[in-house]
């Protein structure tokens, strides 16, 4: 390996060195400083006598009298299943002062969509423990559902919930298979105190024990950002497809990934796409979510649940607007039901998952699950309709119809979509729940439900009173 001391260039994370032999793209780095300190970097461009090092650490410290060597190889990961229970930097590093990591192998972090004609149809339910996901918008092994939120919304508690009480159900009750459940938690960019939480909660609950969490703080480099999520999909990856785990990969906050993109790419002088974000960030963002899903032949699964807050609430903007191209459909948190004192406030009008109904049904939740999520659904959407009404004309002028659309809306905010972050429903519960609500509204109103179902399942009035009281 030659040292090169031909630095030319240092702007903002990257570091600009002429050499003298072919050099490959993504190859790793060390940075030696006048001072004897090493740091570690990654190849992000490659030309004919000129290479660009994006430096992790940061370019603190360094100047042209700085050293550079390159490794002859690309990033990796240390995985083993003893990684369950950790707590590593957002380059991979243990920071709980526990042993050493004693890998089974190292791989490429930069990984690759899985191939088409290897994948497994997405269909089997991951309960989540939230009425407003496991009953409208169910989550399915293989999935990439990402939540939609915004500054100050209780995103990170959402993801909290969705970490501790995420579960297989037939593994729970003992079915086939022999597949375990993990998480892999990947935060970017998020601040100590935000941290602190994260741990607490992972630790007071016991979570850690089947989780690995990567941590990149605010004030950790933006480089070491763009890393972060490639080192949990790379550990995903190992643990479902090699030990068989059903894992959940959960990524918060995919906005600032993206702002890592565009302050690279800035110092990187290159032409700027929507809104100053790099051109190819559409890519970028499909490398990683395409990195989800189901291998045939294999037991595991790797399902994603990417977090990002949108810049002034809007979802038009490229982040979400992107994602949602890539993903299989969004979960909404709402800034007017958060105002409500609603925990966790998921609007769940605009949210939706695609893969829903191949996940649902007799045998994966319950024959009645798409027929209850259906009504559900447009009841909610008339009585949010009717409440646009009732600022005009007044509730007195509605018929009595109008007026029960409008209790079950309300009802249906205050006790199927608010139930606070620390309780977790069963899938029963939540369609027994909505079964409850929708027997409010008369029979002949329940035009999306089958005949048999009805018979089944409404209770008329006194019944719900009962249940009630």
């Amino acid at each position: 390996m030659k040292k090169y001391q031909t630095i030319t260039e240092i702007s903002g994370p990257l570091v600009f060195a002429e050499v003298d032999e072919p050099v490959g793209y993504d190859e790793i780095v060390e940075i030696e400083t006048p001072e004897g300190e090493t740091k570690r970097g990654q190849v992000l461009e490659s030309s004919d006598g000129l290479v660009a090092i994006q430096v992790f650490e940061g370019t603190t410290g360094i100047d042209r009298n700085a050293s550079v060597t390159f490794l002859g190889e690309t990033l990796k990961m240390p995985v083993t299943e003893d990684l369950l229970g950790r707590v590593l930097d957002g380059s991979g590093q243990p920071i709980d002062g526990g042993p050493e990591i004693v890998p089974d192998e190292r791989r490429n972090i930069v990984g690759a969509a899985i191939n088409p004609y290897s994948r497994e149809y997405p269909e089997e339910f991951i309960q989540t423990g939230v009425s407003s996901i496991d009953g409208m918008n169910t989550l399915v092994r293989g999935q990439k559902l990402p939540i939609f939120s915004a500054s100050g919304l209780p995103h990170n508690d959402l993801a909290l919930q969705v970490a501790r009480q995420a579960t297989v159900p037939e593994e729970d009750a003992g079915g086939e298979g022999d597949s375990e459940f993990a998480v892999i938690f990947g935060a970017m960019g998020i601040t100590q105190e935000e941290a602190n939480e994260f741990m607490q909660d992972f630790e007071r609950t016991g979570a850690l024990e089947r989780s690995v969490v990567f941590m990149n703080l605010a004030d950790d480099p933006a480089v070491e950002r763009t890393v972060t999520p490639r080192l949990a999909l790379t550990t995903a990856e190992y643990l479902a497809f090699e030990k068989d785990y059903h894992v959940l990969v959960i990524l918060t906050d995919m906005t600032n990934y993206c702002e890592a993109l565009r302050e690279i790419g800035a110092a990187r002088e290159e032409v700027p796409g929507r809104r100053g974000y790099p051109g190819y960030m559409y890519t970028d963002l499909a490398q990683l979510y395409e990195r989800a899903g189901r291998i045939e032949g294999r037991e595991g699964s790797v399902t994603q649940i990417p977090i990002l807050t949108m810049p002034g609430d809007d979802d038009t903007h490229p982040i979400p607007d992107l994602t949602g191209y890539i993903t299989e459909g969004q979960i909404y948190i709402d800034r007017d039901l958060h105002s409500q004192g609603v925990q966790p406030p998921v609007n769940v009008l605009p949210s939706l998952s695609r893969l829903m109904d191949d996940g649902i049904g007799e045998g994966l939740t319950r024959e009645d699950h798409a027929d209850v999520s259906d009504q559900l659904y447009a009841a909610y959407a008339e009585g949010e309709d009717l409440r646009d009404l009732v600022n005009i004309v007044g509730r007195e002028a509605l018929s009595e119809r109008d007026n029960r659309y409008l209790d079950f809306a309300e009802r249906f905010e205050e006790e199927f979509v608010d139930q606070g972050f620390d309780r977790n429903r069963s899938i029963d519960e939540t369609l027994d729940l909505g079964w409850e609500l929708l027997s409010m509204l008369p029979k002949e109103g329940l035009n999306r439900i089958d005949e048999e179902l009805i018979e089944k399942y409404y209770r008329d009035e006194g019944e719900a009173v009962e249940v009630e009281a």
